[in-house]
């Protein structure tokens, strides 16, 4: 491979695809006609449900307040169920989880709702590699950076979910450094860093003796972050004490420090980040709904490493000039061996694998095998000679067998979280181990 055909791979952007975008549209008798869309650029999940927060707001009483989020990926419409009290359906099949193409029927409740894809011209930041530090030249990524765009010179909350360690604190900086704070300090607040005694104080300071071991007044980090941006990091660990705290901070723009008996007013813009899904710890009672409403103004959530094809060798590269490696040849043979790695650790791990590198050379450990890919075709035999009862009952368990092995892969053995995507409780996931096993 030359020389210019190693940086065209590592500087291009996925093949161009045609966009695709979805229309829902309700076909059952209540809400009859009601209509969501989704556009390919659109980095937002949609909500359907009945609560205020839903973005297609029905009025079946069998649906749940927020019943189902839809997003577009690539070319199809990921609806996740968000643990439903009567289900989500697709052409009569229940579900936790699907990827729909278009044409089909979604049952959420006693509510039909008919799927439709619709081509979209390729818009937005068509060829855009990085918005600040933020880099990512998928279409995944791609499709963040006009709405980033528009929200960063403005002073409205935003909430950025995503897994651990795709990037959440560098797309908020983004945001700090692109907007009119950027002179302005930029704080972060891990809520999982602090300990419960003192996460009030941390958030809000407090004044010298108010309680033991504070022996000189603090400031909190809202008054640290005066004239500037406050991240609170991993609010969906935010204990449930200090939530109707956090509430009134964000509506007054004012804190109390503790053992103070007035408020300081605070100039401070909030971002706030979570690797947890809000939506169903409101729904659960973990999170205060109120709070997620006065967070959920500007919403969008960073892909996983896996879904940004082409952006593993574009971030080994900037990770390999940044550490040190500008000067050494450039294992671009080894980049891109690792598209077809999964990332559990997301960009954290691709960065810990070039240091790795950098550091061991040749000596560095393999990559470990790639979990089970999600779509993963099931090889489902049957035998067309003995009656249909006996032969589905084969068929049913050959699929479970693959079925479990996947989806147990997929999610390094971890029980719980398999059982959660499967829709199934932990109980019955390990009873059809066992099964498998016997």
């Amino acid at each position: 491979m030359s020389e210019d055909d190693a940086e065209t791979l590592l500087r291009a952007t996925a093949l161009s695809t045609e966009r695709v975008g979805f229309s829902l549209q309700v076909t059952s008798e209540c809400d009859h006609g009601a209509t969501v869309h989704l556009d390919p650029q659109q980095p937002t999940r949609v909500l359907v449900g009945t609560g205020p927060a839903a973005d297609l707001r029905l009025s079946d009483p069998t649906v749940s307040r927020r019943h189902v989020a839809l997003s577009v990926l690539g070319s199809e419409l990921r609806v996740e169920d968000l643990r439903s009290t009567n289900g989500t359906f697709v052409n009569g099949v229940r579900f936790a989880e699907a990827f729909l193409r278009g044409g089909e029927r979604l049952r959420v409740g006693q509510t039909t709702l008919s799927v439709e894809a619709r081509a979209s011209e390729n818009v937005g930041a068509a060829t855009a590699e990085c918005f600040g530090p933020l880099i990512g030249s998928s279409p995944a990524m791609r499709r963040l950076y006009p709405l980033m765009e528009k929200v960063a010179g403005s002073d409205v909350t935003v909430l950025i979910e995503g897994e651990t360690g795709t990037g959440k604190e560098i797309a908020a900086e983004a945001l700090h450094e692109r907007s009119a704070r950027r002179n302005g300090p930029f704080v972060v607040f891990d809520c999982t860093a602090v300990p419960g005694n003192l996460m009030e104080a941390s958030l809000f300071g407090h004044e010298r003796g108010a309680f033991t071991g504070a022996h000189a007044s603090r400031l909190g980090v809202f008054e640290e972050a005066d004239g500037g941006t406050l991240l609170i990091d991993e609010i969906g660990d935010l204990e449930m004490g200090l939530q109707p705290k956090l509430l009134r901070a964000l509506q007054q723009s004012e804190v109390r420090r503790v053992g103070s008996t007035r408020s300081t007013s605070v100039n401070v813009r909030v971002l706030a980040a979570t690797r947890r899904d809000l939506d169903r710890e409101v729904q659960a009672g973990r999170f205060r709904d109120d709070l997620f409403f006065r967070l959920n103004v500007v919403r969008f959530e960073l892909p996983p490493l896996r879904e940004r094809r082409g952006d593993v060798a574009v971030l080994a590269r900037h990770f390999w000039d940044k550490l040190g490696g500008a000067e050494l040849p450039l294992p671009v043979d080894l980049f891109e061996s690792w598209e077809d790695y999964a990332w559990p650790g997301n960009v954290r791990e691709l960065e810990n694998a070039v240091v790795r590198r950098l550091a061991l050379g040749e000596l560095a450990p393999p990559l470990p095998r790639s979990p089970a890919k999600a779509n993963a075709s099931l090889e489902v035999p049957f035998d067309p000679t003995r009656p249909l009862v006996v032969a589905r009952e084969q068929a049913l368990q050959v699929f479970e067998h693959q079925y479990l092995e996947r989806l147990l892969a997929l999610h390094d053995g971890d029980t719980a979280k398999a059982a959660q995507v499967a829709g199934v409780t932990r109980r019955y996931l390990n009873m059809l181990r066992a099964r498998r096993s016997s």
